[in-house]
Order: structure tokens, then sequence, then C-alpha cells
């Protein structure tokens, strides 16, 4: 992956690297909350060796002795010896191994000094043991070297007394929000970037323009609410009745010389918006002066009457099996007749021989005749082979592909299966599209000015867009036209 690739990642992925982040400040806060307070005292001394009237050569001799025997003089802190008076004497009333853990020492790098660092949850008494552990520990130091006849020649000297200490040693909050922020912030990146990498599902137009060498008929952006809207195409101003503008102009121009006539809308898994954007595609080809049938061609699931508020219970089997006429199945989807709706009808139980059967093919040059375009809309082909029986009878299939929701090997079985029936797929549309880069937000609404008395001012005809889709809509339309006159002929 690479810079462009990773910043793309966390633009998807951003609450995950929010939750990590979030995570790792309340685990720092708890740390903080939960740290039992303590202070920590430090005292030094300083440690000689030798006597009165040494020569030169000696003291060199005595200094890189006491170097060396210095070292050793730490780990006399942590031993019985020092510490059991210390808690003697202080009456401290914990044992030898507890003062232990809390008493440490250290000899700063090529010196003779020793630090002796104490923790305790007073900051008077760290004080305390801080020094009481230096006194006791000069006095061992001194009887350990001590000949048998003599006096010690190791004099440890206290030179720097511990102080009391204002603010305790932990927590540390700041600390441990800082460490907590970055760890947060370190695991959610991991967690963002592993998620891409496994995640298989198509999440932009150039993932699916990399999967499948198909024309991209166009993509409908994502927003909030727009399930329980279904014909979004019915409102000409919006984004996404553009969208659909530009998908039906694309479909127009796959072949200039064979316009299409009849189209399948499938895709390769349920839930993906397959019968959203057949219905608001023929809606959309309505608007451009087509005649235009919608078809229910989805037996087993049926959705396109319940999402365009028409009556389903007679449709394409009733007229299939003579239970009633063609004109008498068909419905209008609005008053003025702009889409003519063939709903499903009665569910038979196998829906795939009834789809396969002369009869429907018959049906299916009827309402090529009488209709410049026909939409069908089809079963997922993940599921079950109707839709690419349909689509060989048809011009071709458009494939719906839900952004975030299919994985790239479902997609292109989908292909494969309408590829294996010799049906051709005219191009993919990509919904619930959250890629803004590629003209998923290009358009918008032309803003209603408002004249002095605050009412709206009548806006100024549409003006083609910079990428000639206005221009392309009209030649659209005048080869539908074309059709009607051909098929007239």
């Amino acid at each position: 992956m690479d810079i462009a690739e990773y910043i793309t990642t966390l633009r998807r992925r951003w609450r995950v690297v929010v939750a990590a982040v979030l995570a790792g400040l309340l685990a720092g806060a708890a740390v903080a909350w939960l740290t039992p307070r303590t202070y920590s005292a430090s005292s030094r001394s300083f440690v000689t060796i030798g006597g009165e009237g040494d020569s030169g050569s000696s003291i060199v001799q005595e200094s890189q002795f006491t170097l060396q025997r210095v070292k050793s003089y730490t780990e006399l802190v942590s031993s019985p010896e020092v510490l059991r008076p210390v808690i003697d004497d202080l009456g401290l009333g914990v044992s030898v191994n507890q003062l232990r853990s809390r008493v440490s020492a250290k000899s700063p790098l090529n010196t003779v000094l020793l630090d002796i660092t104490a923790t305790d949850g007073n900051a008077r008494r760290a004080a305390r043991i801080s020094d009481a552990v230096s006194r006791q520990l000069a006095t061992t130091i001194e009887n350990l070297e001590k000949p048998r006849n003599g006096q010690s020649p190791v004099v440890v000297t206290l030179i720097q007394t511990a102080s009391v200490p204002t603010k305790p040693a932990s927590p540390r909050p700041v600390l441990d929000l800082g460490l907590g922020l970055l760890v947060g912030l370190a695991l959610g990146l991991a967690i963002a970037v592993l998620r891409e990498k496994l995640d298989s599902t198509i999440k932009s137009r150039d993932d699916l323009r990399r999967l499948v060498d198909v024309p991209q008929l166009g993509a409908v952006p994502y927003e909030r609410g727009l399930r329980s809207r279904r014909v979004l195409a019915a409102d000409r101003e919006s984004v996404w009745a553009e969208q659909f503008r530009t998908i039906r102009t694309n479909l127009q121009f796959v072949d200039v010389d064979n316009p299409v006539r009849e189209v399948v809308v499938t895709s390769a898994i349920v839930d993906e918006g397959k019968t959203t954007a057949a219905c608001n595609l023929a809606v959309s080809l309505a608007q451009s002066g087509l005649r235009v049938c919608m078809v229910e061609a989805d037996l087993r699931r049926p959705r396109v009457a319940e999402y365009l508020g028409v009556e389903g219970a007679v449709g394409l089997t009733d007229v299939v099996t003579g239970a009633c006429s063609l004109d008498e199945a068909l419905l209008s989807w609005d008053e003025h007749g702009t889409v003519q709706v063939l709903g499903a009808g009665r569910r038979p139980p196998d829906a795939n021989s009834v789809l396969g059967s002369g009869a429907v093919a018959d049906l299916m040059q009827v309402l090529r005749q009488r209709f410049d375009v026909v939409v069908y809309d089809a079963p997922p082909l993940g599921a079950v082979t109707d839709a690419a029986l349909l689509a060989r009878r048809t011009d071709g299939a458009i494939l719906v592909v839900r952004h975030g929701h299919v994985r790239r090997g479902q997609v292109l079985e989908a292909t494969r299966a309408l590829q294996l029936a010799g049906a051709r797929v005219l191009g993919t549309v990509l919904t619930f599209s959250r890629d803004r880069g590629h003209g998923a937000y290009e358009y918008a609404a032309a803003p209603r000015h408002l004249d002095q008395g605050g009412r709206a001012a009548r806006s100024e005809p549409a003006r083609p867009s910079a990428d000639g889709t206005g221009i392309l809509d009209e030649l659209a339309m005048t080869s539908g036209r074309l059709g009607r006159t051909d098929d007239a002929r």
C-alpha cells in the first residue's frame, strides 16, 4: 500500500481508529485512577578509601579500588543486614521482602557516589526510610570492610539527606494518558490496515473497474434515510435523479447503433439495491420521453409493486397462464402513465421453469413491440439462474454492486454466470457509494434564488454540464425516438 491508499484506508476506517484511541485514553485514565499514590525520596552518600599521608600513586590505586568496590555496595542495600535494623528503628511494621521492593540503590557511572531511593505512600516516611537506609548501609559497609584488628579503610559519608517530596512519583496522569493515546492510535491504525487487507468487498469504483472489464454506468451515492425513499428519480432536481440520468445516458450509449430496448437489472447477492435501481432507471427513462414498462421478473421475492406503490396481485404469471390479459395486468405508476408496471402476480412453485418457458418469451416479444424500453427486475445471480435466462433473451444485463457489501469473488461469479449463459453485460452500477472522488456527489440541485419579495424566482434553463451530460441526455432522447421510428417501419 502506498501513502494514498493508507490515507484512503484511514478515511474509510476512521471509526476504528477513533474507537481505539478512546479505548487507549480510557485505559490510561483507569491506570492513573487505580494506581496507588506513592512518593519517592533519594539521599546520596560518598565513599572514600585510604588514610592520611598516602602517596600520589597509592591515591590513584585507591581511587580505582573504590570505583570497583562501590559497584558491589549497591547490592548490599537489599540485604537483611541493612533493611532489618531500618525496620526496627523506624517501626515500619513490614517484612524485609516488603521493604526490599521499596528501596533501590545505584552508583552513577565512574563515580564513588551511592544514591539510595525509597518509595512509600507517605512523603515524610519515604524521606526517613531513604536516610535510614543510607546510614545503615554505611555502617554495614564499614563493618564488612573492617579488618580483624584495626579500623575500616572504607568510609561512607551521607552528603545529601533526602528531601520530602511534594509531588507523587506515581501515578502520572499526563504520562499515562499520553501512553494510552499512543498505544490506542497504533493499535487503531494496525486494526484499520488489517481489516482493509482482509476486506474483500467492493469499496470504490476503482475496485470495480479493476475487477471486471465492463462499462461503469454510474454510481448512486449513499445518504442516511434513503431506505425509506424508493423512487429517488422522481425528484428531478435531486442529486440522485442526476445520477440516474447519468446511468440512463450511459446505457443509451453502450451501443449507439443498436439502442438498448430490453434490459435486465440484477445483482450478485441479495440486498444490493437492484430493485431500487431498476425502478429509478425506469422512471428516469420515462422522463426522457420514452414509453417504459417496468416488469417484476423476481418471482421469488417481488418488490417492484411495493416500491412503486401499485397493486401487484395480478401480473406476469397471470398473463402467461392466461388468467388475464396483458392490458388487465399492466398498471400505471402515475396519473400520466409515464411508466407501465407489470407485477409478478401469483408466485409459482417453480419460478425458473416459468421464466424459461416459451410463454414468457412470447410475452417479452409483445412488450418489446409495445414499449420503447422494457426494464426487468430479476433475482440475484448468486442464488438462482433466472436472471441469466432473461438476460440471454434481452439486450443485456446491468449488474448492481453495493459498496462494502458484496465480495469480489461474488461479483466475478455473477459476471461469469451471465457470460456462460450467452448474455451480454451492459455495465455495472455501484450503489450506496461513499466514493466522493469519482463524481458520486459531482452534481447538485440548482439553488433557488429568491426575489425581493422572498418568493422563489424562476430558475434559469439547465446548462449542459462540463462533461457534456446534458448534451448526451438530448442525444439519448433522440436515439430513443429513432429506435421507435425504426420499429414503426
